[in-house]
């Protein structure tokens, strides 16, 4: 198995240079919302690894809402992020991808402050910023395995359509296609690609992760119970004073995200904006950010993220010495849908996560109410959006759920026996 890995490189933008900056990254682009993979500068669908890409400008037009605390606003600087998803480590990737765009990456990173040095990796790794947590929808399922399986069930579709089965029976249906995909393997126009082993150190170091975690957590639980009423009451003291700042967005901004969504099956979400002052809720959202990680890598790693089956990858960033924080993700489906998904089945996650945040609609006992004032919610979360100007998927039309049916077939295809049952469940996949 080979485990997915992200990166976050973030410059500050040389002001003088940020229309030339915009132009570059428009450039790159077939239509806004549309990237060309093989553009002059970084031709990201060169990189046989790589899931998912993106080039996002870190403004946040909701700083002055620090002033609902007395506060002056937060730095109005403007920043360059380049964030990608992929197999494997991030030292293999980042050497992958400069060999294929050093000089788009130096010209578009030249237009940040400080502009990279001759050592282009070094520089990358230097403006590094590391996820607190992370989300991969199944751990171990790669760039090249998504391809192949996805060409396996179009190859198996067209030749069920083209050769009605000799039989209704699912095990002649079977043991029919599995000669089929022998025969295409042999003339190599099909390829199903054996797993790599996983890494022993990327192994041990996990397991000792996932084991870590809950001792530590029982070493330190006195310390948690002595601490749960105080926390309770400072809780509730916050959620009743903090305010809730969450207008409306204005038509441009709503205008300038739509037009790069909904291209495809598959969309991108980019959000920021200010943690509410004080130690209380920065403490609050490093735990909900510990606990996220921890149960993304050995919980919910094989499909869903608690009830939610259509987030492919997603990540939670502090930034600004824990001022503010950042989520991205790429989800398949609407906004709409992927918004109304967490509201109906998991409202209380988002409570969790993003009450943190300057402005949330107001929540009780952190769990209760908040993102179940619909409206307000949706407000809230399109108005810290941020537009997205460059977007790579490396599988444009296949969802999640696709994956999973794929991959279900092609262990089908592979095995040597199967129940009576089993087929009959399998063959329900075409």
């Amino acid at each position: 198995m080979t485990p997915q890995s992200n990166i976050m490189v973030v410059a500050p933008i040389d002001e003088s240079r940020e229309a030339e900056l915009r132009q570059l990254l428009s450039g790159m682009n077939i239509e806004p919302g549309v990237l060309n993979p093989a553009n002059s500068l970084v031709p990201f669908g060169r990189l046989d690894t790589l899931h998912f890409a993106r080039f996002v400008i870190l403004e946040d037009e909701t700083r002055e809402d620090l002033g609902a605390y007395g506060l002056l606003p937060a730095s109005a600087t403007k920043s360059l992020a380049l964030l990608c998803d992929f197999d494997g480590s991030s030292e293999d990737f980042l050497r992958d991808l400069i060999r294929s765009a050093e000089p788009g990456l130096s010209r578009l990173f030249g237009c940040c402050r400080p502009a990279p040095s001759s050592n282009l990796y070094e520089w990358l790794k230097v403006h590094e910023v590391h996820a607190s947590a992370a989300y991969v929808n199944w751990i171990g399922r790669t760039v090249l395995q998504i391809r192949e399986e996805d060409a396996l069930y179009r190859s198996l579709v067209t030749y069920l359509k083209q050769n009605a089965p000799l039989s209704s029976n699912p095990r002649q249906v079977w043991n029919d296609l599995r000669r089929y995909v022998q025969r295409e393997q042999a003339s190599g126009r099909l390829s199903l690609t054996s797993p790599k082993p996983t890494p022993i150190g990327w192994r041990v170091k996990n397991l000792v992760h996932c084991i870590g975690v809950p001792l530590l957590l029982v070493l330190l639980l006195p310390i948690i119970i002595l601490y749960l009423p105080i926390f309770l009451i400072q809780l509730r003291i916050h959620e009743k004073s903090d305010p809730v700042i969450a207008p409306r967005p204005t038509k441009d901004h709503a205008s300038a995200l739509a037009t790069l969504e909904d291209h495809i099956v598959t969309n991108q979400f980019s959000a920021y904006g200010n943690i509410k002052p004080g130690p209380f809720r920065r403490w609050t959202i490093t735990a909900v950010f510990f606990a996220i990680d921890y149960t993304a890598r050995h919980i919910y790693n094989r499909g869903f993220l608690a009830r939610v089956v259509t987030i492919q990858f997603a990540r939670w960033v502090f930034l600004d010495d824990h001022k503010r924080a950042f989520f991205a993700s790429n989800y398949d489906g609407s906004l709409e849908s992927y918004m109304g998904d967490f509201i109906n089945r998991v409202a209380w996650g988002l409570n969790i996560v993003f009450s943190n945040g300057l402005g949330y609609p107001r929540t009780n006992w952190l769990i209760c109410d908040g993102a179940k004032d619909e409206l307000t919610f949706k407000d809230y979360l399109r108005r810290h959006q941020l537009p997205t100007q460059v977007w790579y998927n490396a599988a444009p039309g296949i969802t999640a759920c696709d994956m999973e049916r794929n991959s279900r077939i092609r262990d089908g295809i592979e095995r040597d026996s199967m129940s009576d049952a089993e087929l009959q469940q399998w063959v329900q996949l075409f």
